[in-house]
């Protein structure tokens, strides 16, 4: 049964975070935030000109919604396949696959919405190698 007297929480993020991708967040619904137990949302931001580090989510899914910017994500094996976001797109990547995200301006910042089936928003995140050759 669903407790139906459980609290609503409100959560301001007032400062950034530095993640394991390598991008400033600011934490908005986790467990640690708000007693989540299976979902986080954060806004993320991609500083003009910057990428993420190679990583993928090992077990989780990932929704984005770009709220500012154009976003060229590579992705898969060796990070070779490409799609290219701007502002009000939705974008779904499936838990396990890698990426990195790169803001396509030079002068502006890209700011998402994300969010993932994961309550704690960084434990999920692995380093992913791109070999050369």
């Amino acid at each position: 049964m669903v407790d139906l007297e459980g609290k609503i929480i409100t959560v301001r993020p007032e400062e950034e975070v530095d993640t394991l991708q390598m991008l400033p967040n600011y934490i908005g619904i986790s467990e640690n935030t708000a007693g989540a137990q299976s979902i986080s949302m954060n806004l993320v931001t991609i500083p003009a000109g910057a990428r993420s580090k190679p990583h993928y989510h090992e077990g989780f899914e990932t929704a984005i919604y770009l709220i500012k910017g154009e976003v060229q994500t590579l992705y898969g094996d060796q990070l070779s396949k490409s799609s290219i976001n701007r502002q009000g797109d939705f974008i779904y990547i499936p838990a396990g696959v890698p990426h990195i995200a790169i803001n396509l301006s030079d002068e502006q910042e890209a700011i998402a919405l994300v969010a993932r089936n994961d309550a704690n928003e960084q434990e999920s995140v692995r380093e992913y190698k791109v070999t050369d050759g």
